[in-house]
């Protein structure tokens, strides 16, 4: 089945798009699938405001996050835990206990991820997916090389990904070395996947995973094996497609 591709001229428009696809999906004991970084932070404030408006509740539904840092506790200006509470879960009615995201200050970071792992399954599979995409084709912190049938794990996170994310931490330095991410099969078994890419630094990521053969080296690629997948692009996202 081809991926459903959607160019949008501006970013208002692709993150009204993304929040109104996630918005016909979120019913009492659905399970969405989250994700941070800069790419969804207009569709979780687009969603913010539809609740606002009292046309979207998310009461009953269940939230699982992709990944967290090792070594930053929730309370950490830059874990992805408080991320999602300043863009979206203080601004919307997730219950608290329906939140999940992994704890990056476990003190045992492999029973962590062993736990989520096993969470995941109890709550899910998600409902629908949002994923961003790492212009070295990451989804979730699963970096090339990672097998398409990884199950959650820590990741050692290359330096391309610690080099993109030092903005938040000051230095490539100060990025931890580590997160704990849902692998790869956990992702393919969401019902409904929904991948936001915005700028020209995802623009060869993006061509690799929607034109080239499926390959571990550009773990986005796998989207091509899932049965029902759309991507939102903007303009420079979209330029080598």
């Amino acid at each position: 089945m081809a991926i459903d591709v959607q160019i949008f001229e501006s970013e208002q428009e692709l993150d009204r798009k993304a929040a109104e696809w996630l918005a016909a999906r979120v019913r009492p004991g659905a399970v969405l699938g989250l994700a941070t970084g800069n790419t969804p932070i207009g569709m979780y404030r687009e969603l913010a405001a539809m609740h606002r408006r009292g046309q979207i509740s998310f009461a009953g539904v269940r939230a699982i996050n992709l990944d967290e840092y090792v070594g930053l506790s929730r309370e950490h200006p830059e874990s992805f835990a408080a991320f999602m509470e300043e863009h979206l879960f203080r601004w919307v009615d997730i219950a608290p206990e329906d939140r999940h995201i992994p704890n990056g200050a476990a003190p045992d970071p492999v029973q962590e991820a062993e736990r989520y792992e096993k969470l995941y399954w109890e709550i899910g599979p998600v409902d629908a997916q949002v994923l961003g995409i790492g212009s070295n084709g990451h989804i979730g912190f699963n970096e090339p090389g990672t097998p398409f049938d990884s199950v959650t794990h820590v990741v050692e996170l290359a330096e391309a990904t610690r080099i993109a994310n030092a903005p938040a931490f000051g230095s490539p330095e100060a990025v931890p070395r580590y997160a704990i991410t849902l692998g790869i099969r956990n992702i393919m078994a969401a019902r409904e996947i929904i991948l936001l890419a915005k700028g020209a630094s995802k623009a060869e990521a993006i061509r690799r995973t929607l034109k080239e053969t499926p390959t571990p080296e550009v773990p986005a690629s796998v989207l091509q094996t899932h049965p029902n997948v759309i991507v939102l692009l903007d303009r420079e996202a979209a330029k080598l497609l």
